[in-house]
């Protein structure tokens, strides 16, 4: 079913065309070819350069109907033009951008995964492509929520996910991450509602309804976006700022103060933010992600918003992002350590820089201890190849990529390369190869070659090509591999122990702790605590009632392995109210261990389960052994 994207230097020098000027270039214009296992497109054929998307949007019946006009480029030969699509209802098919005349097209046959490929007949002069079409109700991108599922609960909301290959079940596009192309929209809502996408916004209301946007910047497909609801918007700075329903938007202007100081931080290390704008939109807590980095407009879970400013790490790496991603990017999904590897250890250096190395360490010691763990469980379960830096997904979900492998497998590799190289060298070499490889994909193969070229080699550092692939094509983690330690959660350490020699909770030394560091207390709790210790914590702490999501979470996962059940209510609210996959997960999973856990986990995913995004349902129907509402029954 897969098939080869073959991306020529002719291609190459199309695309260069349709990007904004670079500080500095290194690009050989060799022929590059890509195996995409998870596109239908054929670009070496024709591909998408532009797209300019008409669309309305209706809550009543839960659809979006669209006109994607495509501006292609022909191969000589051309004779196809091949999209990604998943259910999507289309109408007619036209060419031409004045004058439309009708075009054959066929569907192929729909792969579970994949969609169906859009087999449209075109000629080498064929410029622009129409598809008229309507998504349907199970489009996975699309959440449609009621009033009731909204922090307001006034009116209906809408937004999109599309990473990894979702774009196609709301447009018609080469969903590939190598294939990048510029858009406009002209879109149509409710008029108490505001849209915004990932492009330029506007920043109020206006009385029709009926928005335009413009992204001039090619990106891939899986960086489109939309969000429609009752939102307003706060200016941080003259180019950062935040949109979120009325209810939420004074807390939100608050947590995200220190945007455009998260904004300077980033340039001042690697070099000018490409972007324009940086938004960040706060979107109801049914949202699967901490964040996504969609370009000018960060969609973020209100999970992060503790109060304190303490979880506004999630925003340095949506904001890395648009370096690391967003700027250069994976070329397929099996490349996906690249966006996240560089992402995780720029966010860390962001972190660095604004509140100095003992709080990043905190950060980097908690990743470093989650991907232990995940290794060790990948290994038990068999999937040991899915340990490795590069990944073959072939005919399977991308989205089984999204792991620690990727994040904080990637950034301790990074972080083993500065190491080495030292600071000054690697700070060089990676401010370069974004200037280098800006609005372009990458692929594993590209990166090591420009390793040992603009670092290893030029540096005169000595790590062998040994070592380098024993990081990116081996399994689990080399034994040299940095270990973060943080000594401030030596402390923590020392606190916990007390605690169970004796020491009363309201005596431990916990004044002026972060969130990490409450978090790191309450994931060492041994598991020889008792039920009268655990009432003590929590009375001592409030751990039950904290609003303070990570560490709620990790208390939730403790409560329910030690049966404290003080806590069981909040769990079952936790779980119907919150979608963030990272939380859903391990509670779930907590629960499932237990004798009856699976009947208790299936009688609250039975209630939650509306609630969610299908990017979490995905993942937890198959973790759950979910099928339908019947399963309850059997």
């Amino acid at each position: 079913m897969p098939l080869r994207l073959i991306f020529f230097a002719s291609f190459l020098a199309v695309m260069a065309a349709c990007q904004p000027p670079k500080e500095e270039t290194n690009n050989s214009e060799k022929p590059m070819i890509i195996e995409d296992p998870h596109s239908y497109a054929k670009p070496e054929e024709s591909v998408v350069t532009h797209l300019d998307w008409h669309a309305e949007v209706n809550f009543d019946s839960t659809y979006i109907t669209g006109k994607a006009s495509l501006s292609i480029d022909n191969a000589e030969n051309a004779k196809q033009l091949v999209l990604d699509i998943k259910d999507l209802d289309i109408s007619k098919v036209t060419l031409g951008k004045e004058e439309e005349t009708v075009a054959e097209f066929s569907i192929g046959a729909r792969d579970s995964i994949m969609g169906s490929p859009l087999e449209i007949n075109i000629t080498p002069e064929t410029r622009t492509v129409n598809v008229y079409y309507t998504t349907s109700k199970g489009a996975e991108a699309l959440q449609w929520l009621s009033p009731a599922q909204t922090s307001d609960k006034k009116y209906p909301f809408l937004f999109t996910q599309s990473e990894a290959i979702l774009a196609r079940t709301w447009i018609p596009i080469q969903d590939s991450p190598g294939i990048r192309f510029s858009y406009t929209a002209d879109v149509k809502v409710p008029s108490e509602l505001l849209a915004l996408m990932s492009a330029r916004n506007p920043q109020e209301k206006n009385e029709k309804g009926e928005y335009h946007f413009k992204m001039e910047t090619p990106i891939p497909a899986y960086l489109l976006a939309l969000a429609v609801g009752d939102l307003e918007f706060a200016a941080i700075s003259d180019r950062t700022g935040v949109y979120a329903e009325p209810s939420v938007i004074d807390t939100a202007e608050y947590e995200f103060a220190e945007l455009e100081d998260m904004v300077a931080a980033a340039e001042d290390l690697y070099g000018e933010y490409k972007w324009g704008r940086y938004d960040l939109l706060v979107l109801p807590s049914s949202f699967p992600f901490g964040g996504m980095e969609n370009p000018r407009l960060t969609f973020a879970t209100p999970t992060i918003l503790a109060g304190d400013r303490s979880l506004t790490s999630l925003v340095a790496h949506e904001l890395a992002h648009s370096w690391s991603g967003n700027l250069v990017t994976n070329a397929t999904w099996n490349d996906f350590w690249l966006n996240e590897g560089f992402t995780v250890y720029f966010e860390h250096r962001i972190m660095e820089k604004l509140y100095g190395r003992d709080y990043s360490e905190m950060l980097a010691s908690i990743a470093a201890q989650d991907l232990k763990e995940e290794i060790s469980t990948m290994i038990n379960k068999g999937h040991e190849n899915d340990t490795k830096l590069k990944l073959d997904l072939k005919g399977r979900n991308p989205d089984d990529g999204v792991s620690s492998i990727a994040y904080d497998k990637g950034y301790l590799f990074l972080r083993y390369l500065e190491e080495h190289a030292g600071r000054e060298k690697f700070d060089a070499f990676i401010k370069g190869y974004f200037s280098r490889n800006a609005f372009k994909g990458m692929t594993t193969d590209e990166f090591i070659e420009q390793l040992d070229e603009h670092l290893l080699t030029e540096g005169r550092i000595n790590i062998g090509k040994v070592k380098i692939d024993e990081w990116i094509f081996e399994p689990g983690l080399p034994d040299d591999a940095p270990m973060p330690k943080s000594d401030r959660f030596d402390h923590v350490d020392n606190q916990v122990k007390k605690f169970m020699n004796g020491t009363p909770a309201g005596k431990l030394d916990t004044a002026k702790w972060s969130s990490h560091e409450w978090l790191h207390f309450v994931r060492t709790i041994p598991d020889t605590v008792n039920m009268d210790q655990l009432k003590e914590l929590d009375s001592a702490f409030g751990f039950t009632t904290t609003g303070n999501s990570e560490v709620l979470a990790a208390w939730l996962v403790q409560s329910i392995k030690h049966d404290y059940e003080p806590a069981a209510e909040r769990m079952e609210e936790f779980l119907i109210h919150t979608g963030r996959r990272k939380f859903l997960e391990p509670i779930y999973g907590a629960l499932l261990k237990k004798e009856n856990g699976k009947e208790r986990a299936l009688e609250i995913y039975a209630k939650a389960r509306p609630n969610y995004h299908f990017v979490s349902t995905n993942t937890l129907d198959k973790m759950l052994g979910w099928k339908n509402e019947t399963t309850l029954n059997q």
